[in-house]
């Protein structure tokens, strides 16, 4: 097959080209799909496409005009595709569920304690000569309590570090297991409780209609003084407009993002002689106790092993005629 790879980067090519082994032609193209770019997948059987790459009704059509069969997803999230529109089209679409739980819950720890013990503050006065230690007191870990959003394979393993750590652990899911609530001390309560009680509060959640803003004006007023928030999930599970007046009314005490809400065009994609537009993520980035990364946690070797391998298993599949194993429309 021809596959087109839109949002190609130079960090994950290696790693693509490595899984396929050469059975398919591949074309990396390392701009966005959208409307405006679909017809660069012209004579494509398939396309792979990552988080911000658009695959919505009007950008589907066009896939399909243009010959595509296939869409993969190298990604977990599936809310950039609109999968009721490629059933009815008859483009086969699957995803990557799980890469690497590992990675994503491990940055997110590390996202918590570079804000708590201010190590980018720290590091960069070492490298101007300043050895002074003001400014830089952090909290124990230990016995704090920590709130989290979503139960799923990465929240669960954030919960289990911070067990380790002897943090209190309050849960917010919609399923509860009695087993996992002994083995690492859960506490399942309400999403208001949660957000009322919590030092940390860690989201976990899918973005859908039910979770965009879940941290929102409201949820902030209902925060504890001084809270830490933290997001590696999804960034339209923040309203960042009201996490921003949180900040500077002094309720959200230290913030850690991995993702934004407005991200596309900005994340992935080196910035760095331009003058930044986005005026939201601007003031977001003038503020000492906020910590951005761009999208990066997920970015392990072992997640870039796993995300390629499994793309071409559903891309194998599709080609014998066969239903791949994560494949989210049916033929």
């Amino acid at each position: 097959m021809k596959i087109s790879v839109f949002s190609s980067r130079r960090y994950e090519k290696s790693y693509l080209e490595t899984a396929n082994a050469e059975k398919h032609e591949l074309v990396f193209i390392d701009t966005y799909l959208n409307i405006q770019t679909a017809f660069l997948a012209k004579d494509s059987d398939a396309v792979i496409i990552f988080v911000n790459d658009d695959a919505s009704a009007p950008v589907l059509n066009l896939l399909h005009q243009l010959g595509v069969r296939f869409v993969a997803l190298r990604s977990a999230g599936f809310n950039h595709v609109d999968l009721d529109h490629a059933a009815k089209l008859g483009l086969r679409v699957g995803n990557v569920p799980e890469y690497s739980p590992y990675a994503v819950a491990e940055h997110t720890v590390a996202l918590m304690l570079a804000l708590n013990r201010k190590l980018i503050k720290a590091n960069q006065r070492v490298h101007d000569l300043n050895f002074s230690l003001d400014g830089l007191i952090g909290f124990d870990m230990f016995d704090k309590k920590v709130g989290i959003i979503g139960l799923g394979k990465i929240g669960l393993l954030v919960a289990k570090i911070l067990h380790g750590f002897g943090c209190q652990l309050l849960v917010y899911d919609i399923a509860q297991d009695s087993q996992l609530a002994e083995q690492y001390g859960l506490q399942y309560v309400d999403l208001e409780t949660l957000v009322q009680q919590s030092d940390i509060i860690s989201l976990h959640v899918p973005l859908n209609s039910h979770t965009k803003y879940l941290i929102n004006e409201k949820r902030v007023h209902q925060m504890k003084r001084g809270v830490m928030l933290i997001n590696t999930s999804r960034g339209g599970l923040v309203d960042t407009a009201a996490v921003i007046e949180g900040i500077k009314e002094g309720i959200i005490g230290y913030l850690g993002l991995d993702v934004y809400e407005e991200e596309q065009g900005i994340f992935f994609e080196d910035h760095s002689e331009d003058i930044l537009q986005d005026d939201v993520l601007a003031r977001l980035l003038v503020f000492p106790n906020v910590l951005v990364t761009s999208h990066q946690a997920f970015l392990t070797k072992t997640a870039l092993t796993n995300i390629a391998y499994v793309t071409f298993e559903n891309l194998n599949a599709w080609e014998k005629g066969e239903i791949a194993k994560n494949e989210l429309t049916k033929k």
